[in-house]
């Protein structure tokens, strides 16, 4: 009778423990994959009853589908217009809410064989490569700013990505603030209609197509860089020094942000400030402002709480600059907006 009674004991136990898993699907943006899958993995660690699963689709893909309610959350590297905005309350008869996660930054990775010296580029020379104007390596608006270097007279292969991508909206909204051609021409977007180039899907594919491709020139995300071990350049800021990128000045762009909004909605390319790398971004999470189960409610809620708090002390592990101090504290009221 004792081992009956104990058995039936257990299998309650085991019934409501799995009653309690919760599995989140999450999607989007391929420019934190790498810090979001570090992320969910020690999450998981931590509260092995909840399992993030997140698909590196691009910005595009997240914002889509969480509009769509296919996802539980999206990610996005460029905050969404006032028509996205409406789209998804439109949709869904309630708003979405963003919540900034980290900051990285775009760097124009190449491969140029036999060329060892980290280059520099100003705004003027990467808004000519991207636009076709400028096809050789050895164009003086290159050459100019790389005395020494001795680089081919070989043609530049552009390299972009073929989704619509946060990476792609970042670069672009960069683009169009040094460039009026640029501004007018191709614009600001996840997708724009490139002047030249070959496209790779995500992060990963335009790294892979540079890597393969001699001679090219792309945008990736700085960890993908690292990881990779690509070569990758400084850039020209507003204040005219050439700026590599990594914490300390992605960290240094954050500054640009003297009153973040209350929808954290804000651009920090082509910042002041002579330490500030000119391509660099928060990126965002898209949570739904209502979320029906009870349960799954409190998984991401406590997740955004970890990920602002403890969360923040694995990033710049993996080249991702943490969100200041002030931006977190404005983030943990806005979590109590989720309803």
């Amino acid at each position: 009778m004792i081992r009956k009674v104990s058995g039936a004991i257990l299998a309650l136990v085991l019934i409501a423990g799995v009653a309690s898993a919760q599995t989140i699907t999450a999607g989007g943006a391929t420019f934190p994959y790498p810090m979001y899958s570090k992320w969910f993995d020690e999450y998981h660690k931590k509260v092995p009853s909840v399992s993030i699963n997140y698909q590196s689709i691009g910005s595009g893909g997240g914002v889509q589908q969480v509009t769509a309610g296919t996802l539980d959350f999206g990610a996005s590297d460029y905050a969404l217009t006032d028509a996205q905005l409406k789209e998804f309350h439109d949709k869904r008869g309630f708003n979405v809410l963003a919540f900034p996660t980290v900051l990285g930054a775009d760097v124009p990775a190449y491969n140029l064989p036999g060329v060892t010296a980290v280059l520099n580029f100003t705004p003027e020379a990467l808004a000519g490569i991207f636009l076709g104007k400028i096809t050789k390596w050895n164009d003086p608006a290159i050459t100019g700013p790389n005395p020494g270097v001795n680089l081919p007279n070989e043609n530049i292969v552009v390299v972009h990505r073929s989704d619509g991508s946060g990476t792609t909206f970042i670069w672009v909204d960069y683009l169009c603030k040094i460039s009026p051609e640029w501004d007018k021409g191709p614009g600001r977007g996840a997708s724009v209609n490139w002047p030249t180039g070959l496209g790779g899907k995500g992060n990963e594919a335009v790294a892979g197509l540079v890597h393969q491709t001699r001679f090219s020139l792309g945008y990736v995300e700085l960890t993908y860089a690292l990881q990779t071990k690509m070569a990758y350049g400084n850039v020209k800021n507003s204040a005219g020094v050439f700026m590599k990128a990594d914490l300390a000045s992605v960290t240094a762009a954050s500054a640009a942000v003297k009153d973040m909004p209350d929808d954290f909605r804000v651009s920090i390319t082509n910042p002041p400030g002579k330490g500030a790398y000119p391509i660099a971004s928060f990126t965002w999470l898209l949570v739904p402002e209502k979320i029906s189960d009870p349960a799954k409610k409190k998984a991401i809620t406590d997740f955004l709480g970890w990920m602002l708090t403890d969360g923040q002390n694995v990033t710049e592990a993996l080249s991702y600059a943490k969100l200041p101090a002030s931006v977190v504290a404005k983030e943990k009221k806005a979590i109590a907006k989720i309803q």
